[in-house]
């Protein structure tokens, strides 16, 4: 982060998103522009934010092609109308597959202009310890294969979504990449967050030095799933700057890059690492 740069206010928003998209994208509009209101420059949009259908197979219906489609609309027009940078969660992008598509988040400027396009890596098919849910993200959702960092005029972005947060070595190629700040949107089921979301949350922004944030789904959904929410804006040293446990609303921060320069050179872990050096 250039030492120029000045603090930067940030947002996630969370959401408790259903099938309806219409419905989904005046709320989600209607949050961007209380984090506007509020001063935040970067916003960040919750995992699916525009559509939790009723199946996983839902989201096939709603598909857009790469650079077109009314999401990717909505996602400008609220970048370029508020004058802010917005990660705008995921949205279904077709690909070769009919039957699956990626779980995409796009990066907007402040002019609308598309910056940066990162597909969900990591897919959540896990059968969870408690109940019975079960999930195969996979069945309708084709991996990414590149990890995203993106100069913007507050450091240098990294983007990843949900289940991705449990893999360090993705973050560590971020770092490696230059990576300042990560924007996460997620869905954590209530379970899995409630066992592991602030810890792995904390733990990125920590071993890495970064600003973390979160923009999580947060609720009960017309689906009946329960997503935990708890969105956050983290710091370098791991302090959690604002988070809001439930519910429809805004969290924010300041990103401050005299404090992430200042945490790197008095604890400089990062350049203490040995195996990246090939020592064994």
């Amino acid at each position: 982060m250039q030492s120029d740069t000045p603090v930067t206010r940030v947002a996630a928003i969370q959401m408790a998103s259903g099938p309806n998209v219409i419905a989904n994208l005046s709320e989600a509009g209607r949050l961007i522009s209380e984090a506007a209101a509020a001063g935040a420059r970067l916003v960040v949009l919750p995992e699916n934010f525009a559509l939790m259908g009723m199946t996983e197979a839902d989201k096939l219906a709603e598909a857009e092609e790469d650079g077109r489609g009314p999401l990717q609309a909505f996602l400008a027009e609220q970048a370029q109308r508020h004058g802010l940078w917005l990660v705008g969660g995921t949205i279904p992008i077709a690909s070769d597959d009919p039957n699956r598509v990626f779980g995409s988040s796009l990066l907007f400027s402040d002019l609308g202009e598309r910056v940066v396009r990162y597909d969900k890596i990591h897919l959540f098919d896990v059968q969870l310890p408690e109940g019975e849910e079960s999930y195969n993200e996979s069945e309708t959702t084709a991996p990414g294969d590149r990890a995203v960092v993106v100069e913007t005029p507050f450091g240098r972005l990294g983007i990843a979504v949900c289940y991705d947060l449990r893999f360090p070595e993705l973050f560590r190629e971020m770092l490696d990449q230059g990576m300042e700040i990560l924007a996460l949107p997620a869905a954590f089921t209530a379970i899995t967050g409630r066992a592991h979301w602030e810890a792995l949350i904390r733990a990125r922004a920590i071993e890495n030095q970064i600003y973390v944030i979160a923009a999580a789904q947060g609720g009960f959904h017309v689906n009946g799933r329960e997503t935990h929410g708890d969105s956050m804006v983290v710091d370098p040293w791991g302090q959690v700057l604002d988070r809001l446990a439930r519910g429809s609303g805004v969290v924010s921060g300041e990103m401050d890059p005299e404090r992430l320069a200042a945490v790197r050179r008095s604890f400089p872990s990062i350049s203490h690492r040995r195996l990246s050096c090939g020592i064994r």
